[in-house]
């Protein structure tokens, strides 16, 4: 298969296009490198820097790979931004996806899959574990816009046939995450004791979160696109795991005590978040494989390789 990965060069792009070379299909990766990084595409995928947002650029990429998968990751990820500058959020998440997703029908793709979320849409008042049938409440302007491609892709497939999946994420963590931004706390809370610093916790650490390891959401990528069901699935664990056990397990498996400093809790954010992959297991069998400490582990090791701690 010939597979287009957009934001292939960031953390769970570069996954879903290093699972998908070792499956033998040819891959391209578009990235602009925003927070992306050349280091992260596999060897053996073909990188092009290019921006979703121009459409022109999108249309040709499209025209010489002639893809018959695309797995759509890039998006501007955090929560902060997006209510800081909502229309850059827009612009990312929603016009850079229409342009994808128009030009996915116009060259006959056979699956379009989607990364979207979970948490961000489900809201603050979503029993747990969430399930795909309980309305959507999305509780910042990201939630929205990612959110929102959903239907984009429901009108594209009632109207044009096109077959697609949205993977609503839980929190994702592992290996190449970005630990400079805000959207990873494991990536950022490994660097900061394995450096010996104190990491931020916003609010009193009790929030609880689904964290899902990298590799098993690439994998569910992959099932998504050889699967004929399109439609909407949760990608999770359906355990809950509190921020103050995460910064535990990170500290277990570091080696390190280093007591945590705490912030204002931030707009938007969630008291509790948890996601029921049952639908997922029935629909495409796929469920998470990666127990938590041994992803910790794995994630921590990576990063004090990586940055030499």
């Amino acid at each position: 298969m010939r597979v287009i990965v957009t934001g292939g060069a960031g953390f769970i792009g570069s996954h879903v296009a290093e699972l998908c070379l070792s499956r033998g299909h040819e891959v391209v990766v578009i990235d602009n490198l925003r927070t992306g990084k050349v280091e992260n595409v596999p060897e053996g995928a073909r990188f092009v820097e290019g921006d979703i947002r121009d459409l022109e650029t999108v249309k040709r990429l499209f025209g010489e790979v002639k893809p018959d998968w695309v797995f759509h990751q890039a998006a501007q990820a955090a929560l902060r931004p997006s209510v800081i500058d909502p229309w850059e959020d827009m612009s990312i998440n929603l016009l850079g996806s229409l342009n994808l997703i128009h030009t996915a029908v116009d060259r006959s793709v056979a699956k379009f899959v989607y990364a979207s979320s979970g948490g961000a849409s489900y809201g603050p008042f979503a029993p747990v574990p969430t399930s795909e049938e309980f309305p959507v409440q999305p509780n910042s302007p990201y939630g929205i816009t990612k959110h929102s491609v959903e239907h984009y892709l429901d009108f594209y497939e009632r109207n044009f046939g096109m077959a697609w999946m949205a993977l609503r994420y839980a929190n994702v963590y592992g290996p190449r995450q970005d630990s400079e931004g805000e959207a990873g706390v494991v990536a950022i809370f490994s660097r900061c004791v394995l450096a010996g610093q104190q990491p931020t916790i916003f609010g009193d650490g009790s929030q609880k979160r689904d964290y899902v390891y990298a590799k098993d959401i690439a994998m569910a990528n992959l099932l998504s696109a050889e699967g004929s069901y399109s439609g909407v699935l949760n990608v999770s664990t359906g355990i809950e795991t509190s921020v103050l056990e995460v910064l535990a397990a990170i500290q277990e498996a570091a080696g390190t005590t280093i007591e945590p400093v705490f912030g204002e809790e931030r707009v938007g954010d969630i008291p509790r978040c948890a996601l029921s992959s049952d639908l997922a297991a029935e629909k495409i069998g796929w469920r998470a494989t990666v127990p938590f400490r041994e992803g910790i582990a794995k994630t921590v090791a990576w990063t004090k390789e990586h940055y030499g701690l």
